[in-house]
């Protein structure tokens, strides 16, 4: 990467992060304060558990924790950065719930970068690597950690949580290329496996750069997306478009996408989850049955999919600007993130649970998960 394009992008994120912190002091200065409250709250709800030894009559409970990301903006698509916490109402399955913690980009970001390398994607590689100051500075931020994961038709961990701008930059621009399989769903279980063992307190984020497939993973989507739900991940996406990549490729043979290794196919069984995926109908509803089901589904649109489940947000790009921008957009918006927690109040067994946040202030669009999933039952 040339020096003006990186002293570019490290001033355009100094100056984005500084104005979103300059906008949170002025607009809304309680809003750290209660993040710190709620964020004790946790540790002393925690403490208090681990201080009781287990006795002969004590009844043991699950102390279930959802953390739902929020993206508030306005009827033009901008941030809102203003609300408090009395604007927001919480649904859990219809029930509404007390707020017991809330923040706005003040919790630190653990973030797995899940970039493909394969062969099929490999003319726009190029660009992929040229983003790495772009992902280390408005996405990381300074106080953020990130790993980074690489996947063909294997996957491997390239760089273990690390807050070292440099060495992410550089695991990034020394991206290789792979072969031509793209086993994505395994590579986000990896990052999300990743950021399990984060501290509980961070924001958990997985970002993808690659194309919405998937050729051959042990792991079904909605395995990885029952994961996500359980361990509070938000996923985001930059899709990389292999018909871009074909129109890129030097080879006179190279005619577009049907030079591509064929798909995996699968299941039989779920021909109606696969035409959703296909056709883009109701993807909130399919995202939910995945979850519920841990089952698959083939398509285009398996990484918006896999947002909407999570409250994150998929970005198509079709080369180096694009792929620039949507980051830089993306690093805004997590910079600026509302996080609404609270405790079921009710029994839970195992299974999905829908949830719903509105906001008190008329004209506000409302971005956040759909749900949660329960892997044991609450007492």
């Amino acid at each position: 990467m040339s020096l003006s394009l990186r002293t570019k992008w490290k001033s355009r994120a100094a100056t984005g992060i500084a104005t979103v912190v300059l906008v949170l002091s002025f607009a809304a200065p309680a809003l750290y304060q209660q993040a710190a409250v709620g964020t004790g709250q946790q540790q002393s709800h925690a403490a208090t558990q681990q201080s009781q030894p287990p006795t002969g009559n004590t009844i043991r409970t699950q102390a279930i924790e959802v953390l739902a990301p929020v993206v508030a903006t306005d009827k033009k698509g901008n941030l809102i950065l203003d609300l408090t916490e009395d604007d927001f109402r919480i649904f859990d399955n219809g029930v509404k719930e007390p707020i017991e913690f809330f923040g706005i980009g003040s919790e630190r970001l653990s973030i797995v970068l899940v970039l493909e390398r394969s062969s099929r994607v490999a003319p726009l590689l190029p660009d992929v690597r040229k983003s790495g100051i772009v992902f280390a500075q408005p996405v990381k931020g300074q106080t953020g950690e990130a790993a980074i994961v690489e996947y063909d038709d294997t996957t491997r961990t390239a760089v273990d949580f690390t807050a070292d701008s440099e060495a992410i930059e550089k695991a990034i621009e020394d991206l290789p290329v792979g072969d031509t399989g793209a086993n994505l769903y395994d590579a986000m279980r990896a990052g999300i496996a990743l950021l399990q063992t984060r501290p509980a307190g961070q924001r958990r984020v997985l970002l993808v750069m690659g194309e919405s497939l998937d050729t051959g993973s042990e792991s079904a989507l909605g395995e990885v997306l029952r994961q996500a739900e359980i361990s509070n991940v938000t996923i985001y996406s930059v899709g990389l478009s292999t018909t871009a990549a074909a129109w890129r490729t030097p080879s006179p043979k190279a005619s577009g996408p049907k030079d591509l290794p064929p798909l995996a196919t699968g299941n039989t069984r779920e021909e109606d989850a696969d035409r959703q995926m296909q056709n883009g109908a109701d993807l909130t509803g399919l995202a939910a049955w995945l979850v519920q089901t841990g089952k698959t589904a083939m398509g285009p649109n398996a990484l918006v999919v896999a947002c909407k489940a999570t409250g994150g947000l998929h970005v198509p790009s079709k080369d180096g600007a694009s792929m620039q921008e949507a980051l830089d957009s993306i690093g805004g918006e997590l910079h600026a993130q509302y996080t609404v927690g609270y405790r079921p109040s009710m029994q839970k067994a195992v299974g999905y649970y829908p949830i719903k946040v509105t906001i008190d202030r008329p004209g506000v669009k409302v971005r956040t998960r759909p749900g949660y999933y329960i892997n044991s039952p609450s007492n």
